[in-house]
């Protein structure tokens, strides 16, 4: 299993490959071309920043029968996929900011799949080359506005909504490995990713049929049972597996509940 990530040292960011305790810097994003430039840094003397810059951010719902269950929804006999703001990307130790105090805002962890080639039309066979590596999201959603609206990406794309991290892994199976989520330390959520309706190849090959899947992409596979709401003050940990935990806490975002009037010159005539 390689490991990458994004980190920031001063005012510097870079994407990096984890040697041992050490930070090999590369020239580029680790999806596009991985070239290093000769320089290491230790890994205590950077801070761990997102590890993804996609161009799209795909969700994917009801991928879980017990979720699916305790939603008191139905299959829908394919994916379920929508788009999330990539401006709702958090990195691990960042803060989640509820944007509704008076909305139940659920906690959703989740598998996330990183795309490293360019998909079009790619059959499920196939699918997984077109994969760069995988990581570990959190899918925040505001569940009033869930159930009022008749689509999911205002919902769940506010800033802050989706913690991501702490790396990326690529040359490892994820077919079937344990995914949880602690909240405050009490375990909230375990289930294994071999309890996917839909597996990682099928969601790829099924997403590449509607649009161009490009490198760096993100698609999170959906959560299983066990979301529940999250409060100011709380502390998530999500984990796969043996990798390093995804850890965010909770506050009250400080322009929560405002409505922002549009600026006239904003206005569409």
């Amino acid at each position: 299993m390689r490991t990458f990530g994004g980190f920031r040292s001063d005012d510097r960011f870079f994407y990096g490959e984890i040697r041992g305790d050490e930070v090999q810097v590369l020239r580029n994003p680790f999806w596009n071309d991985i070239k290093r430039t000769g320089e290491s840094v230790r890994l205590t003397n950077v801070v761990i920043d997102l590890p993804v810059a996609p161009s799209k951010l795909i969700a994917v719902g009801l991928n879980y029968a017990d979720h699916i269950a305790e939603m008191k929804r139905t299959t829908l006999g394919t994916p379920l996929i929508w788009f999330k703001s990539p401006a709702s990307l958090l990195p691990h130790d960042g803060t989640i900011e509820i944007a509704f105090p008076d909305h139940q805002t659920d906690f959703e962890v989740e598998l996330a799949v990183v795309i490293g080639k360019t998909a079009k039309n790619v059959p499920a066979e196939r699918s997984l080359d077109f994969v760069f590596g995988y990581t570990i999201g959190l899918d925040i959603s505001d569940r009033d506005l869930q159930k009022t609206e008749k689509q999911f990406g205002r919902c769940k794309s506010f800033d802050t909504y989706t913690p991501i991290g702490p790396f990326v892994y690529a040359d490892v199976d994820v077919n079937d490995v344990s995914l949880e989520l602690r909240q405050n330390g009490e375990l909230r959520q375990s289930a294994r990713t071999s309890r996917m309706i839909y597996p990682v190849a099928q969601v790829v090959s099924f997403a590449s049929q509607s649009l161009t899947l490009l490198p760096g992409d993100v698609i999170l596979t959906g959560t299983p049972a066990g979301v529940g709401p999250i409060h100011a003050g709380d502390k998530l940990e999500a984990t796969i597996d043996g990798w390093p935990s995804l850890r965010n806490s909770v506050a009250i975002a400080h322009d929560a509940g405002v409505t922002r009037p549009i600026d006239s010159a904003q206005r569409i005539m």
